[in-house]
């Protein structure tokens, strides 16, 4: 098998990884964030694949997902979902890929860098999830400024605050489980 192939069907793999554990989710009566696998499957994707065909693997389960397979949370798809309060999440995913998986990287999947790009990169995704999370709380309101403004404690609450334990428990458990995976798809020339 040539190394494109091998390339091409590794990151066809952590993309079905996904499409697998992305629909998986917990709905949080709270929040209409669900708790989901997605951000777990990514930074196996990344931490195996590094960034370049760890964020492909994202960007084609994405593309899944928007052309109407259920492979989002909840066993939901489309453009509506994109557009929908966990949108920003879904956007700030490339975030995490690219900056965790540039750490992996960059420091050969040390656990401290990439524990730390994985955190970086989560930050950057909560960030694009809560803006986005406030603009659509605040669309059914006079959606000023202000209005916004007011909405980012409660997006924050409500889209960030849950998750942080169980995203630092993913990030330890891809660090632990996906060294040794890493290592077994490096001795097999898959990588």
């Amino acid at each position: 098998m040539n190394t494109k192939t091998k390339e091409l069907t590794l990151i066809g793999l952590m993309a079905a990884l996904t499409c697998i554990a992305g629909p998986l989710s917990l709905p949080l009566p709270f929040s209409p964030v669900p708790i989901s696998l997605t951000n777990l499957a990514i930074y196996f994707s990344v931490y195996i694949l590094g960034m370049k065909r760890g964020t492909i693997s994202y960007l084609v389960y994405l593309l899944l997902g928007l052309v109407g397979l259920p492979v989002f949370s909840a066993f939901t798809s489309g453009p509506a979902k994109l557009f929908g309060p966990t949108g920003g999440y879904l956007i700030g995913f490339i975030f995490i890929a690219l900056i965790s998986g540039y750490c992996v990287d960059r420091w050969n999947g040390r656990f401290l860098a990439s524990f730390l790009g994985m955190a970086a990169g989560t930050a950057v995704c909560y960030l694009f999830g809560t803006v986005w999370l406030a603009y659509q709380m605040t669309l059914g309101a006079s959606a000023s400024q202000s209005s916004f403004v007011q909405a980012l404690p409660a997006a924050f609450a409500a889209g960030v605050l849950p998750f942080i334990i169980g995203d630092l428990a993913k990030m330890v458990i891809t660090l632990l489980v996906g060294s040794q995976v890493r290592v077994r798809v490096t001795k097999a020339a898959l990588n």
